[in-house]
């Protein structure tokens, strides 16, 4: 399967939390064969296909709240966690991660721009955001 229909699986099967279980067909050439295919795939199998790298978008989730200072944890109770980038848009991810957390999620309203538009408001305030900035190996 090439790269576009993997990901147009995706887009129309991945959920990172049990949904009614959906079929679809998916067309390609048999890597074997060479020859055109059709095989039917399910909610369920795509699930099991992401399930590796959706354990570890949770780890971080969790790791990142444990390091996280008291009183930010506190407004992050109340305010919640605010998902952006292309992973926010997978179905179910904010149920997924509110679960896991036990907080409130909510998806940014451009959150394939917001990584984007957020990284650069905050190389435009660098100098005033240097006390509060911190490298990887500080954590």
């Amino acid at each position: 399967m090439g790269v576009r229909t993997a990901e147009e699986l995706k887009i129309k099967l991945a959920s990172a939390w049990s949904t009614e279980e959906v079929f679809a067909e998916v067309r390609g050439r048999d890597l074997i064969t060479g020859l055109p295919k059709t095989i039917v795939t399910s909610t369920s199998e795509i699930r099991e296909a992401i399930a590796e790298p959706l354990s570890a978008i949770l780890d971080a989730v969790k790791m990142t709240l444990d390091v996280t200072p008291p009183e930010l944890a506190a407004d992050i109770m109340e305010k919640g966690i605010m998902l952006a980038g292309g992973g926010a848009l997978l179905t179910g991810m904010p149920e997924c991660i509110a679960h896991e957390t036990g907080m409130p999620v909510c998806v940014s309203p451009n959150p394939l721009h917001a990584v984007a538009l957020g990284s650069g408001k905050s190389l435009e305030a660098f100098d005033s955001l240097k006390g509060v900035l911190f490298t990887s190996t500080q954590i």
